[in-house]
C-alpha cells in the first residue's frame, strides 16, 4: 500500500517493512526489518526506527518539540526493537538544550494517546496505559507500569519495576521496586506483584520490603535511610543495587 503513502526520497526502509496506506515517512528516517505502520502513521527525522516495532493509525513519531527554545536543531530520535505503538501515540525528538536525542528502548508497550515528550529517555519492558504522558527529559527504567492518565513531570526519574495507580501524578523522583498512587503522588508500598510477576523469590521480595520499610516506615532522615540501605546491600551482596541507585542518584529529591 505504499502507492497511498507519502515516503520522502533518502528515507530508508528495510524491504521486510510494511507500510500500510495514507503513512506520511518524512526527511532523515530509517526504519528497519519487520517493521509494520498500519495507516495514517506519520514519521518525521531524524529518526532511527530498529526493527519489529507496530505503530498503529494516527500515532506521530519524532515530530518537533513544541519547547519555545527550540528552533528546528537537527535532533534526533532512537527507537529500538519490538515495540507496540497504539492509536494516537506522539513522540517527540529532543533538544539542544539537553543531548538532542529522545529514546525509547525495546519490548515497550504503549498504550492508545500516550505521549512521550522531548529528550525522554525510556527504557525496555515498560508499559504506558492509556493517556499517560511523559514531560520532557523524563527517565523511564525498565518493567515500569504507569496507569491510565498517570503523569509525569519533567525531569522526574523513575526506578526499575515501579508501578503507579490510575491518574497518579508524579512530580518527584520514584525509586525503584516502588508501587505509588494518587495526585499528588505517595508511596503505598512494594511492587510485590510486578516482582512475583518477574520471577523475584520470596527471599529476594522480603529484602526489597525490608528495603522499602527502612526508608519509608523507620522514621529515618534521607541520610539515614540511605545509611541503613547500603549496611542492607551489603549485608545481602548487593541485592539493593538498583534500588539504592535510583534513591542516591535523585536530583530532584525522592517521593517520600
Amino acid at each position: 500500500m505504499k502507492e497511498f503513502s507519502y515516503i520522502h526520497p533518502n528515507a530508508k526502509i528495510s524491504s521486510s517493512a510494511e507500510i500500510g496506506p495514507f503513512c506520511y515517512i518524512g526527511e532523515d528516517v530509517e526504519i528497519g526489518d519487520n517493521c509494520k505502520l498500519l495507516s495514517h502513521v506519520i514519521i518525521k527525522g531524524p529518526t532511527k526506527i530498529n526493527s519489529g516495532n507496530t505503530f498503529y493509525q494516527f500515532s506521530t513519531i519524532g515530530e518537533d518539540t513544541p519547547d519555545k527554545k527550540f528552533k528546528g536543531e537537527k535532533t534526533s530520535l532512537l527507537i529500538g526493537q519490538d515495540n507496540i505503538f497504539r492509536e494516537g501515540v506522539t513522540i517527540h525528538r529532543g533538544t539542544i538544550q539537553d543531548e538532542g536525542v529522545t529514546s525509547i528502548g525495546d519490548k515497550n508497550l504503549l498504550m492508545a494517546y500516550t505521549h512521550v515528550a522531548h529528550d525522554c529517555r525510556v527504557g525496555s519492558h515498560n508499559v504506558m496505559a492509556n493517556n499517560a504522558g511523559l514531560a520532557g527529559h523524563v527517565h523511564i527504567g525498565n518493567h515500569v507500569t504507569l496507569a491510565g492518565y498517570t503523569l509525569v513531570h519533567q525531569f522526574c526519574k523513575i526506578g526499575d519495576f515501579a508501578f503507579t495507580g490510575l491518574n497518579t501524578v508524579i512530580t518527584m523522583d520514584v525509586p525503584a521496586y516502588v508501587k505509588i498512587a494518587a495526585n499528588p503522588a505517595r508511596p503505598i508500598g512494594l511492587n510485590t506483584v510486578g516482582l512475583q510477576r518477574h520471577g523475584f523469590d520470596e527471599n529476594k521480595i522480603n529484602v526489597l520490603k525490608k528495603a522499602y520499610r527502612g526508608l519509608y516506615r523507620k522514621g529515618y532522615s534521607l541520610k539515614e535511610a540511605i545509611n541503613y540501605l547500603e549496611d542492607l546491600n551489603q549485608e545481602h551482596s548487593g541485592l539493593l543495587d538498583a534500588f539504592l541507585h535510583s534513591v542516591k542518584s535523585s536530583e530532584r529529591g525522592i517521593l517520600r
